[in-house]
């Protein structure tokens, strides 16, 4: 398509060379650039997208936005038939850019935008299948993957969560080639400070609750908030955990359109209320309350933190124009994520359990609904992520010691640290590491082998942590893992 160097919203400062471009294609990777290419020089923590313009336009790039406007000036001498587009922030530019070269199709869609240091994975699958199932087919994208109402779509993403602005417009335009009508989507706070989801104005913004996370990259829990909060400065609508004390209330008094509250606790005043929260073999049922009034509820999920984010995707359905009764009638058959509180059943009548809490918060939830499962011992697998804050290793030891018969520590995406490194680093949270019943792996397929070799009758097996991408990361390559397929090739005893 033909594009005007003139975009509104895209802060442009200077244009050098030709005004308009004939664009195929949009990238950020030098070496994905293609004939016809628009290349963003963006400034990352590890590299400098501006020392690799060259290298795309003998790629086929036909014009480069970016922000060292000297260089640009300089290279448009050297380059006269190449637009230079100079920018104050590169990251806005390209997603003003994706926007309007896909056709803005986020604004065809009733877009959900999920937010919290927990649970953002589960309410955007959640959110996905209940709206489906009220005939609104909506589509999800998050870390297990790229989905749409009807199936899971191979997508090779530019980061484990929320996707660069590049991506994200188009998968929002297949989504909606696809006959979906809307989305739900993970937003991480870092990808809000990166500016991946700049321009798009959310129909819902989902809190699901606040506690410390990415440090390694916001370095304060202060920034860390400001950054989950605006989110909901580019959203029409909210719905609002207000259990949560890390920013339920500052959330209220910041937001000023509709939204919908929610509680778990007896006392609070919310919109949404579940209280007789009852465990079964087949899933949970609970009391809703709801405009005073009281309804009997059942989904095929586990956990009492489950029932916090069901409330979630009320609330979204009934922001969106759903009644209650078409919503009690489709949380019945209402789909779970994969690896969240994901059970197989293996012999000798073992019950592994995938679900990849990977902070101290969202494993110490977990372990308290496992536990009320019926089982004779408790092996759990927990790790230390080579790509996160190192500081929260030692606290998942912290979280999980006295509560397993059996532990094993791993890792989880090594990165460019020695794994030996990162599993001493978890052990220095136990009081005693050299205790017979803790183990260490060094990879996250060793730790999945010990777990099932550890398990006997009637044990769970609980793998957790957050390897939900079909790879580890290691050194910066991406080494192909599955959790499932070492479960089913592993040669069980039989009962």
């Amino acid at each position: 398509m033909n594009i005007q160097f003139d975009l509104v919203n895209a802060g442009i400062q200077a244009i050098y060379g030709p005004n308009t471009q004939n664009i195929q294609k949009l990238t950020f990777h030098s070496n994905s650039a293609t004939a016809s290419s628009l290349f963003f020089a963006i400034q990352g923590e590890n590299h400098d997208g501006h020392l690799y313009i060259e290298d795309a336009i003998k790629r086929g790039a036909v014009a480069v936005v970016g922000s060292d406007q000297s260089l640009l000036e300089t290279l448009s001498e050297s380059y006269p038939i190449i637009s230079f587009v100079v920018v104050r922030n590169v990251r806005i530019a390209m997603a003003y850019f994706a926007k309007y070269f896909h056709n803005s199709p986020d604004e065809k869609l009733k877009t959900i935008g999920v937010t919290g240091t927990n649970g953002k994975t589960t309410v955007a699958a959640y959110v996905r299948s209940l709206l489906t199932l009220l005939n609104m087919p909506s589509g999800s994208i998050g870390t297990t993957g790229i989905y749409t109402s009807e199936h899971k779509i191979p997508y090779k993403k530019s980061t484990p969560t929320t996707p660069e602005s590049v991506d994200l417009h188009h998968i929002f335009n297949d989504l909606y080639s696809a006959g979906d009508e809307a989305v739900a989507m993970e937003v991480t706070s870092i990808g809000l400070d990166q500016k991946r989801v700049e321009g798009i104005y959310f129909d819902v913004a989902i809190h699901t609750n606040l506690s410390v996370e990415h440090l390694e990259y916001h370095k304060t829990f202060e920034n860390y908030k400001q950054c989950k909060l605006d989110l909901f400065r580019q959203a029409h609508t909210a719905v609002i955990n207000v259990d949560d004390e890390g920013m339920g209330q500052e959330l209220l008094d910041l937001f000023s359109g509709p939204t919908m509250t929610y509680s778990l606790l007896p006392n609070q005043d919310a919109d949404l209320k579940a209280f007789n929260i009852r465990h079964g073999d087949a899933g949970t049922s609970f009391t809703l309350q709801v405009d005073r009034k009281e309804y009997d509820v059942y989904v095929p999920v586990f956990g009492e933190y489950n029932v916090a984010n069901i409330l979630s995707a009320i609330g979204t359905a009934m922001l969106l124009g759903f009644k209650i009764p078409q919503i009690l009638h489709a949380l019945t058959k209402l789909e779970s994520p994969e690896g969240r509180f994901q059970i197989i059943e293996v012999p000798p009548n073992q019950k592994i359990i995938l679900d990849y809490a990977h902070t101290p918060v969202a494993l110490t939830r977990l372990l308290e609904e496992v536990r009320k499962l019926k089982h004779n011992r408790l092996v759990v697998m927990i790790a230390g992520i080579g790509i996160r804050d190192f500081e929260k290793m030692p606290k998942m030891a912290r979280a999980i010691e006295g509560k397993a018969d059996e532990i094993i520590v791993t890792v989880d995406h090594p990165g460019h640290h020695d794994p030996s490194i990162i599993v001493d680093k978890v052990m220095t949270g136990f009081e005693n590491p050299h205790a017979t019943h803790i183990h260490r792996t060094n990879t996250r397929e060793e730790g999945v082998i010990k777990s099932l070799e550890l398990g006997g009758e009637g044990d769970i097996i609980l793998l957790t942590s957050g390897c939900i991408n079909g790879a580890q990361i290691v050194k910066g390559k991406e080494i192909p893992h599955s959790d499932e397929d070492l479960i089913h090739s592993f040669s069980y005893m039989p009962s």
